[in-house]
């Protein structure tokens, strides 16, 4: 389902500022895997998404997603194929627009746009019953203006417009790095019941390392733009946060001492 193929990517080449992204990644996820990936800052885990979305083009190596050669595609030509969550809730959403228009433009993500109702009465039934699966009351709220909603509001919308169409691969992208702890919790429930249900196959980013270790079937560490760790089935039931730092430390040769992993 997704196969990404030595990739490399050089930031500011030939200078002071040289800074190697991405050192010959290669991985392979089947359809329904849900990998958390964990890293220091600087490690490559934002930049492996955003080669995956396209946002710049890689210096070499190849994205192909469910058999498609996506490499040479923009990131609004990859969109059919693709959900994204970011960190900052203000991101995935527009915030002058009604919660039920956001949807209406995520349900045509990836469409070509032609003259018709901006939404359906089925489609608005259908909006009413998601939005209520949130457990947040927005199903009452489809009128209101999104930029009225709380982070941790917003931020369920955003995972439920990025999952509306059932991606093939959902990328996550540290969402919940900056709502409080108990809205972070909510969102990850929620988050793992949206890609469950659905067999999403899906890419976390988190500097948590419980929730590295909580949620998904797969973890893979990076590490200076490389994958240092790749922890699946069983090895990854049994992990802790003492094993992962100690697994860390016999793959890169040196201590993890990323403050945000270690206080996580």
């Amino acid at each position: 389902m997704l196969d990404l193929v030595n990739l490399r990517k050089t930031f500011n080449p030939n200078t002071i500022n040289q800074k190697i992204a991405l050192d010959g990644v290669s991985l392979h996820l089947d359809d329904g895997d849900f990998v958390t990936m964990i890293g220091g800052n600087g490690a490559g885990k934002s930049t492996l998404l955003n080669a995956i979305a396209g946002v710049w083009p890689i210096d070499d190596g190849k994205v192909i997603i469910d058999g498609n050669d996506v490499t040479s595609l923009s990131e609004h030509q990859r969109a059919p194929w693709l959900g994204r969550v970011f960190q900052d809730p203000m991101r995935g959403t527009a915030a002058t627009m009604q919660i039920i228009e956001n949807l209406a433009l995520a349900k045509r993500r990836g469409q070509k746009r032609g003259l018709k109702p901006g939404v359906t009465k089925p489609e608005k039934d259908e909006y009413k019953a998601l939005l209520a699966t949130l457990g947040l009351g927005l199903e009452d709220r489809l009128t209101s203006k999104v930029g009225v909603l709380s982070g941790g509001q917003r931020q369920a919308l955003t995972l439920l417009m990025a999952t509306l169409n059932k991606p093939k691969l959902l990328l996550l992208d540290e969402h919940t790095a900056a709502l409080d702890p108990r809205t972070a919790e909510k969102v990850l429930q929620l988050s793992n019941q949206i890609i469950t249900e659905n067999r999403l196959m899906t890419m976390m980013v988190t500097h948590n390392m419980k929730d590295a270790i909580r949620f998904g079937n797969r973890l893979i560490m990076m590490n200076e733009g490389r994958i240092i760790l790749d922890i699946k089935g069983e090895d990854k039931a049994k992990l802790t946060v003492r094993d992962l730092m100690d697994e860390f430390a016999k793959a890169s040769g040196e201590e993890l001492a990323n403050d945000r992993a270690l206080l996580s």
